[in-house]
């Protein structure tokens, strides 16, 4: 007699796939920045590196391409991203949108459970003082906003944030090696757990408008810095806080 389709999906849950196991290695090196931008990704040397046939590294870059964290080049392979100002524009106006969304709903929807897992988060972010390297403090960042995207009970939005998360993280770790993001980042989303208590969607909006807008100004200021020309375009003016070109 024939297993009952029941009794075979309630067995025990089936192991990850290898070619996962690696895009997770190889998603956390991007990230993290130990895959510099523009590196090349060789199968052999990374399969030889973690003990795994070529196979699962070859479908693991494939994976890591739809994230947008790799780009294949014809004749030239596989290679780390490379994000230019335009890029980090384009991800961080798309995660301004989408935040916001998820800021009001996880506002409308918060609940004890919620803010305590971000208390907790905070409390980490708070305690990392002294030469820890800045991927301690970003993996935080993105801890307390993935509680905020699961607060918010939305499928498909999460899954955006997700496709989105990976390029976050790279700016983020590329950047923040300055004494500023490390010392306020705790409190900035202290503020933050403070106003979705508060069960405010339209505040919630507003304060999420005004954390990610600091960012977009920095991507422009840091711009003019490195190209040495004026500001100019969606990111001139003051910024959110002043609703001036965002």
């Amino acid at each position: 007699m024939g297993v009952a389709t029941s009794d075979f999906l309630s067995g025990p849950a089936l192991p990850p796939a290898m070619s996962t196991l690696v895009a997770d290695r190889l998603r956390e090196m991007i990230t993290r920045g130990v895959l510099a931008p523009g590196e090349r990704l060789k199968e052999t040397e990374l399969a030889e590196s973690m003990s795994v046939s070529r196979g699962p590294v070859r479908e693991a870059i494939s994976i890591l391409e739809r994230d947008g964290l790799i780009e294949l080049q014809r004749h030239r392979g596989a290679r780390v991203i490379t994000l230019t100002y335009d890029d980090i524009e384009e991800v961080y106006s798309l995660r301004l949108a989408i935040e916001r969304l998820a800021m009001e709903r996880c506002a409308a929807r918060i609940t004890a459970e919620t803010l305590a897992a971000m208390d907790e988060v905070i409390a980490r972010m708070k305690a990392l003082t002294g030469p820890h390297e800045s991927g301690d403090h970003v993996a935080l960042d993105l801890e307390f906003h993935d509680l905020v995207y699961e607060a918010a009970d939305h499928t498909r939005l999460r899954r955006s944030w997700e496709l989105l998360r990976g390029q976050v993280s790279m700016f983020l770790n590329a950047r923040t090696d300055r004494e500023d993001f490390r010392s306020s980042a705790w409190s900035e989303h202290a503020e933050l757990r403070e106003v979705l208590a508060a069960g405010d969607p339209a505040a919630a909006a507003t304060a999420i408008e005004k954390h990610i807008g600091w960012t977009l100004r920095r991507i422009r200021q840091m711009r003019d810095t490195d190209l040495d020309q004026p500001a100019a375009g969606p990111l001139s003016g003051p910024g959110p806080e002043g609703k001036t070109g965002l």
